[in-house]
C-alpha cells in the first residue's frame, strides 16, 4: 500500500490504521526489523517507563525535574487526550504535526512492504523525530504491557516500573504476577530498575535476577517519608530533605514522585541533577486528566481512571477534598474493563450518575454502563452499606452528559468526569473549561466558559483510536 498523496497528519494516522488487520498485535519483530533499517538508536540516556498506573504521572515529573536542571529532554506518552501531537513533547512543548511528516515518510519507505499495527508506525515515526533532535535525555512511556511494545526497541538506560493492576488482561495474563513479568521485559542487564509498586508482583524481582538487573526496590533501595507539610526522600547514599510536595494532585503521586527520584539517583552520573531542580521540577510538572482539579462553580474533576486500581485511588483521593452537597459523574468506559470493579468504589461518592456513550466501537454503551451502575450499586448496598440510589441518566456523548449536568447542579456541587481518555478528551477538546454554573450570580472570571460554550463531541476530528483507553 503506497503512502498516501499529499499527506497530512490525519491521512499518515487514516493511513497507519489500514496497514495491519488487528489493532493490537503484539510483537517486536515487525518494529525491530524497521528500526534497523531506520538505524534508529540514541546516545544520550533513556528512561522507559511501564506500569499500571502512574506511568503518565512518573513521565510528567521526570521531564519536569530534566528541564529545570537545564537538560534538553524529548518525551514519548499515550495515549493522547484531544490531538495526536501530544504524545510529543520536545523541551516541554508539544510537537508541531508538520515536524512529523518527514518521519512518517521516512517509516513508510523503511517498512519496505511490512504491516505494521498504527500504535507501531506511530511509534517508531515519533522515536526516529526525537533521535533527529539534539537532546540530553529521553523519557518513554510504555503503551501497553512491556516485553513486546514497540517501545521496547529501545534499550533503557533506567527502566521504572510503577504500580500494577488487572488490566489489559486479554494480552498480558489473568493476574498480577503474569502482568508484572510483561512489564518486567523492559528491564536491562546490568542497568537500573526502579520498582516503584509498593506491594510488587514476585515476578519483577525475580525477572530482574534473570537479567541481571539493578533493582532499586521502594522501601528497601530508597523511601519516602513526609508530614502535612513536607516530605523527604532516601535513595542510596543520599537523602533530600524538606521538599514540597507535587503539583499533580492525589496522594498517589508522592509514590510516582519517589520512584522518579529514585530514577534520577541512579541515573546521576550521565545526569546530575541539583536539588533546588528536584523542588522547581515537583512544583511545575504538569499531566491533563490526572485527577485534575479545576476551579469554578461548581467544582470539576477530570480523571482518565479506567480500571479498579485507579478508581480506587480516585475515590480516595475524592473523599480527601472536604464536603461537596452532591456529585455529579459523567461516566464513559471501554467495554473491555471490569466496570462493575470501575464503578463499585466511587457509589459511596457519587449522588448522580450520567453515563454515556463513546465514539469508538470498543466503548460500552450508555444502556451498558447504566445497567452496570444499578447492578452494582445494589449488589454494594446489600451488605448494608446506605448509597444514594438517584436514577441512572443515559448521554450520546460526555459533552451533552456535562451539558444536562451544569442545567441541574449547585454551585457548592461536584462533578467528576471520568473513566477513559475518551471521556475526559471529549471535554477538553475545546480548551480547559472552567465551570460558571448558571444559577452563579457573580461576575464571570475571564476566560469563564460557560455551560453553553462547552464543545459538542463532534466539533473537531477525532484521531485514529487504537490505543486509546
Amino acid at each position: 500500500m503506497s503512502r498516501p498523496p499529499h499527506a497530512g497528519l490525519a491521512q499518515w494516522l487514516a493511513h497507519c490504521e489500514k496497514l495491519h488487520p488487528a489493532s493490537i498485535d503484539l510483537t517486536l519483530e515487525r518494529a525491530e526489523a524497521v528500526r534497523q533499517r531506520l538505524g534508529l538508536h540514541f546516545e544520550v540516556p533513556v528512561f522507559t517507563v511501564a506500569g499500571t498506573n502512574g506511568k503518565g504521572s512518573t513521565c510528567a515529573m521526570l521531564e519536569s525535574i530534566l528541564l529545570q536542571a537545564g537538560y534538553r529532554v524529548a518525551v514519548y506518552s499515550s495515549p493522547h487526550l484531544v490531538d495526536f501531537e501530544e504524545r510529543l513533547r520536545l523541551n516541554g512543548e508539544v510537537v508541531d504535526a508538520e515536524r512529523l511528516m518527514p518521519h512518517f515518510e521516512a517509516v513508510e519507505a523503511a517498512r519496505q512492504g511490512q504491516t505494521l499495527t498504527y500504535f507501531e508506525f506511530t511509534t517508531l515515526a515519533i522515536l526516529r523525530c526525537m533521535a533527529a533532535e539534539p537532546l540530553d535525555a529521553v523519557i518513554l512511556e510504555v503503551g501497553l504491557g512491556g516485553r513486546l511494545d514497540a517501545v521496547n526497541v529501545i534499550d533503557a538506560d533506567c527502566a521504572v516500573i510503577t504500580a500494577i493492576d488487572l488490566d489489559h488482561m486479554d494480552y498480558l495474563g489473568p493476574d498480577r504476577e503474569s502482568i508484572g513479568r510483561e512489564k518486567a521485559g523492559i528491564m536491562r542487564r546490568g542497568r537500573p530498575v526502579i520498582i516503584a509498586d509498593p506491594q510488587p508482583p514476585a515476578s519483577l524481582m525475580a525477572q530482574a535476577e534473570v537479567v541481571g538487573a539493578d533493582a532499586w526496590r521502594l522501601g528497601v533501595d530508597y523511601n519516602h517519608e513526609g508530614d502535612r507539610q513536607q516530605w523527604s526522600w532516601a535513595g542510596r547514599g543520599r537523602r533530600l530533605n524538606s521538599l514540597g510536595y507535587p503539583a499533580l494532585r492525589g496522594a498517589n503521586q508522592l509514590l510516582n514522585a519517589s520512584g522518579a527520584l529514585a530514577a534520577l539517583e541512579a541515573m546521576r552520573p550521565r545526569l546530575p541533577v541539583p536539588i533546588q531542580a528536584v523542588r522547581n521540577g515537583l512544583a511545575l510538572a504538569s499531566l491533563p486528566g490526572r485527577f485534575q482539579v479545576l476551579p469554578g462553580q461548581p467544582a470539576l474533576v477530570l480523571d482518565v481512571a479506567h480500571n479498579p486500581q485507579a478508581a480506587a485511588v480516585l475515590a480516595a483521593n475524592l473523599d480527601a477534598m472536604g464536603y461537596f452537597p452532591r456529585t455529579h459523574a459523567v461516566f464513559g468506559a471501554m467495554a473491555d474493563k471490569d466496570l462493575a470493579a470501575l464503578v463499585a468504589p466511587l457509589l459511596p461518592l457519587v449522588d448522580h450518575w450520567h453515563v454515556c456513550d463513546l465514539p469508538t466501537t470498543r466503548a460500552a454503551s450508555a444502556q451498558q454502563l447504566s445497567e452496570v451502575v444499578q447492578v452494582t450499586r445494589v449488589r454494594v448496598a446489600s451488605g448494608r452499606l446506605t448509597l444514594p440510589m438517584n436514577p441512572v441518566h443515559q448521554h450520546p456523548d460526555p459533552c451533552v452528559a456535562l451539558q444536562h449536568v451544569l442545567a441541574e447542579a449547585e454551585v457548592v456541587d461536584r462533578i467528576l468526569v471520568f473513566g477513559s481518555f475518551f471521556t475526559v478528551g471529549a471535554v477538553l477538546r475545546g480548551g480547559v473549561p472552567s465551570l460558571r454554573a448558571p444559577h452563579f450570580d457573580g461576575p464571570s472570571a475571564p476566560g469563564t466558559a460557560l455551560s453553553s460554550s462547552l464543545p459538542p463531541l463532534s466539533s473537531g476530528p477525532i484521531a485514529p483510536d487504537s490505543d486509546r483507553s
